[in-house]
């Protein structure tokens, strides 16, 4: 499908990546842009439209969906982060559980509600936002790559539910993103208006999954090795 013509829904658009994806979905020739955001007060910008949307409040949800009853193709960019010391960190249980309600449910649930409008359309889409986390163990990360591989797994089979109504669902996986969320790390990190328009390119040409980064690359392609990334991680750090 094309990005230009279609009436695009992005979650967490307020800020970061959501919003290149939205200010890329405009440039790119979209009908409509639905900015989806927890408060949509102050934010003011040319050619997008606020939303407010809670994606672990499903009342939220269902007015969001009401509200943009027109979408053609959405994309779940909503996520949160949550640092613990590593897999044994006492909190780990704690923080796993508020990360998961933002990065699964919330794919879950949005995607749930938003499948019955798309299936309207002969071309619909949904992009889903995951992470080399999936497949990276990074320690300090531990709740937060748990739930984007639980989110990698759902996109999977979210893909074979709307095959017959015709909605292509694509997976995409990037490593850090150059966002105020990252602003602390002095790492490698990719530029989000790169990451949106190569995202937007692998859904124009039908590709199921895009892999951002040279890293993410690295990473799918051990899986099927004797010694995969999520085994000996040491060289992707």
């Amino acid at each position: 499908m094309k990005v230009q013509g279609s009436i695009v829904f992005i979650t967490g658009a307020n800020r970061g990546l959501g919003l290149a994806f939205a200010r890329q979905a405009r440039a790119l020739g979209a009908a409509k842009v639905y900015a989806g955001m927890r408060k949509v007060e102050g934010f003011d910008e040319s050619g997008l439209i606020p939303v407010q949307i809670d994606v672990t409040d499903p009342q939220s949800v269902a007015a969001a969906v009401l509200q943009a009853a027109d979408v053609t193709l959405l994309v779940n960019n909503a996520g949160i982060g949550g640092s613990v010391r590593d897999a044994l960190d006492d909190h780990v249980e704690e923080v796993s559980r508020a990360v998961f309600e933002v990065n699964y449910h919330g794919v879950v649930r949005v995607s749930q509600s938003f499948a019955p409008i798309l299936a309207r359309s002969e071309e619909a889409g949904i992009i889903n936002i995951l992470s080399n986390a999936s497949w990276l163990p990074v320690p300090f990360l531990t709740p937060y790559g748990v739930s984007k591989a639980a989110a990698w797994s759902y996109t999977n089979h979210l893909r074979l539910a709307l095959k017959q109504q015709g909605t292509r669902v694509v997976a995409l996986h990037v490593g850090y993103v150059d966002t105020d969320l990252t602003a602390g790390l002095n790492l490698p990190k990719s530029n989000p208006d790169d990451v949106a328009r190569i995202g937007f390119v692998g859904l124009e040409e039908g590709r199921l999954e895009v892999l951002v980064d040279e890293k993410g690359q690295r990473l799918k392609h051990s899986l099927s090795s004797n010694l995969p990334g999520y085994v000996e991680p040491d060289p992707y750090y």
